[in-house]
């Protein structure tokens, strides 16, 4: 597929992410989340997960955007920012996570907004929050 078709392919929410590797991002998504790779060189892979679509990018691949000179610093990326997958298992990408090294900040646990759920980081800084809906409870049965 061409880059404009892709393009215009794109709908709802996506995003890009700024990575140091391509290859290890991938990995992360792939192996820890479960993502799908459609498309992928050096500098870019385009991603789906749970129907979405997103894109992972060195700075170099910036270059001539506005944002280029903003992606020379070696601090941390993604501070500040969660990346939530729902409907992915969060105590099978914990387990995934943990094999292949990735730091798990917090483990997978309900949360009382209705959702099990795990906070990985990945090589670059971010936040990825897998998670899957809890059943509903009937107050009236406590």
């Amino acid at each position: 597929m061409s880059g404009a078709d892709y393009g215009r392919s794109l709908t709802g929410l996506g995003f890009n992410l700024i990575v140091n590797e391509v290859t290890p991002a991938v990995h992360f998504a792939t192996e820890v989340l479960g993502a799908t790779l459609f498309f992928r060189t050096d500098v870019f892979a385009a991603m789906k997960l749970g129907g979405a679509d997103f894109m992972f990018h060195i700075p170099a691949s910036y270059r001539g955007n506005e944002l280029h000179a903003t992606l020379t610093s070696d601090a941390p990326r993604g501070v500040g920012v969660e990346l939530r997958c729902y409907h992915v298992d969060p105590d099978q990408a914990e387990a995934r996570a943990r094999a292949h090294g990735y730091t798990v900040l917090a483990g997978a646990i309900d949360k009382p907004h209705g959702l099990r759920e795990c906070m990985l980081l990945d090589n670059d800084g971010y936040v990825w929050i897998p998670s899957r809906h809890l059943p509903k409870t009937n107050p009236s049965k406590a």
